[in-house]
């Protein structure tokens, strides 16, 4: 157990901890909740939160608070703003290993950490500002706790459940229902299938729901005081069931638009998924009948990955929670696989292994050919990271290969968090980033009280650099009915954007600064097979229309 912990606390150290100021706040959901936690800091108001000074009602207040907690400590920084989600990564790790080790044995724990720890769905969303990876964290709590305490039988089952109760109260003041209605989804449907050795105990489960309801209910009673009914009623329904059942605030998606998140979030280890192929196709003909764990992780992953897909507003953010669940039976898959095949070949281990391999070469050569683009990274640091990973994938190709099986999981996971920190300090500048220069130069000239706008560029961003209030600007219309105005103004605008804009008509725009921005959201494979620096690499402009300006 000691030694299962010390691996994953280093492994996560280095995949959610290591870099984590890198790169600037993202032009992205990320912001509202770094500005967010700024403005709170700075305004002293603990209750409301505000981004670009007016209120924000789209998220309770637990994630703010974290971010607000940040910037106490360490001062109003990018590491600052993300620590609540790698923490949360780090106790997801944990968490896994520790089902596991309840469940089955300390191999499979181990495999299960290092799974969580090395995915790339989980790092991706562990190094930004967002409440879902600490909700997944008290989602997978909450379900984990709640199953041991009423189906395991353990010696003090009210402990259990009211870690539950306490992980439901936080979970809701971090999202909402979802934090109960995930785990009621998992919870409850193993309680009914085992329901012969299920004898709740009542006021345990009472305690739980009190606790639950002691930690989540006063904020938003103090909310609907401050800010009247009407605020409870617009996050209950607008917030979470709009979100649920409409497409107000996402794109309708297809049925099967969370398959490819699924087997993106695993990466690393979504070749070695195949191992399980077998063993469920034997469960679903009922050629093989699964054991009551592997029971609860399968309806545990399953259920919820039903649940969000039947959902109008999909997001890939939303299915976090079932990565836990699927890390254990891979392990647990995985560890069975090699033991049967003791020292043996096992063609299928060896394959997936080997692609595994394969796609980290592959990785690795990519990123050396767009060095081009990366104009924020000093070359000799992404030569190195996309050596680093390139070394890791032949690492992993010769032992799938030639070496012995029992190392596979371990060489995978290692390789895995090379490659995460690998891609971290090769494409997240560590000094300036594009926004920051931007704002600093709409620092530099900004005359008293002067409004500032952005155009489909740093929307989100660019006011937690300036830490002024700025508009958004939504079409070609607003930019040119923005720079007509009499009152002097400043406009944050990409240089197409503007041309565009200027092709309909003269713009009384002046152009005083420009910044070039490589772009990372809008990257397509073509761009890594054939970088071309003046096509790939936006000109960001700072104009104005005061003519006086020089």
């Amino acid at each position: 157990m000691r030694r299962t912990t010390l691996l994953l606390l280093i492994v996560c150290g280095a995949t959610f901890f290591a870099g984590l100021g890198r790169p600037a706040i993202g032009d992205s959901d990320e912001a509202f909740y770094a500005e967010a936690g700024r403005e709170m800091v700075a305004s002293g108001d603990w209750i409301t939160p505000y981004y670009n000074f007016e209120p924000r009602f789209q998220k309770p207040i637990l994630f703010y608070w974290l971010v607000s907690a940040g910037y106490l400590v360490a001062g109003v920084n990018e590491a600052a703003a993300r620590w609540g989600s790698a923490l949360a990564g780090l106790g997801l790790a944990l968490l896994t290993a520790a089902c596991g080790r309840r469940w089955y044995d300390e191999r499979t724990a181990r495999l299960a950490g290092l799974i969580v720890a090395t995915a790339f769905g989980y790092f991706s969303i562990g190094r930004l500002a967002l409440p879902d990876l600490p909700l997944a964290f008290w989602i997978t709590l909450t379900t984990w706790s709640a199953l041991v305490g009423l189906c395991d039988r353990p010696a003090r089952p009210h402990l259990w459940l009211m870690l539950a109760g306490a992980a439901v109260g936080l979970g809701f003041l971090t999202k909402g229902p979802v934090a109960i209605v995930v785990p009621a989804l998992v919870v409850l449907p193993i309680c009914w299938l085992e329901r012969r050795h299920v004898h709740p105990p009542v006021r345990a489960v009472a305690g739980a729901l009190i606790i639950a309801v002691a930690l989540a209910a006063p904020w938003f009673v103090a909310m609907a005081q401050i800010h009247g009914s009407s605020y409870i009623e617009g996050f209950f329904v607008g917030d979470n069931l709009e979100r649920f059942a409409t497409s107000r605030f996402n794109d309708p998606r297809p049925p099967w638009f969370y398959l490819p998140i699924v087997a993106g979030g695993l990466l690393p280890w979504t070749p070695l998924m195949l191992c399980g192929v077998a063993p469920f196709a034997g469960w679903v003909t009922r050629r093989a009948r699964a054991a009551d764990v592997t029971l609860r992780l399968i309806v545990w992953a399953a259920l919820p990955l039903l649940f969000f897909t039947a959902s109008i507003g999909k997001q890939p953010r939303y299915i976090l929670p079932i990565l836990p669940p699927l890390a254990v039976l891979l392990a647990r898959t995985l560890e069975r696989r090699l033991a049967a095949a003791d020292r043996r070949r096992d063609p299928l281990v060896r394959g997936a292994a080997a692609s595994i391999g394969v796609m980290l070469v592959a990785l690795g050569t990519l990123l050396m050919r767009a060095l081009p683009l990366i104009v924020m990274i000093p070359p000799a640091l992404v030569i190195a990271s996309a050596g680093a990973i390139i070394a890791a994938g032949l690492a992993v190709t010769a032992v799938a290969v030639a070496g012995p099986l029992r190392h596979v999981g371990l060489v995978v996971g290692l390789a895995g968090a090379v490659t995460l920190v690998g891609l971290q300090y090769a494409l997240s500048p560590a000094g300036r980033d594009p926004v920051q220069d931007i704002a600093a130069l709409v620092v530099q000239h900004r005359q008293a009280d002067q409004p500032v706008a952005t155009y489909r560029v740093f929307v989100r961003n660019l006011v937690f650099y300036t830490g002024v209030r700025q508009d958004d600007l939504s079409s070609p219309e607003a930019v040119r009915a923005y720079l007509q105005t009499p009152r002097p103004v400043l406009v944050v605008i990409a240089a197409d954007d503007l041309a565009k804009i200027n092709d309909r008509g003269p713009l009384h725009a002046r152009v005083l600064e420009e910044v070039l921005y490589f772009n990372a959201s809008a990257v397509k494979l073509r761009t890594l097979l054939k970088p071309d620096p003046e096509k790939d690499l936006e000109r960001v402009l700072l104009v104005t229309n005061d003519k006086a300006r020089r």
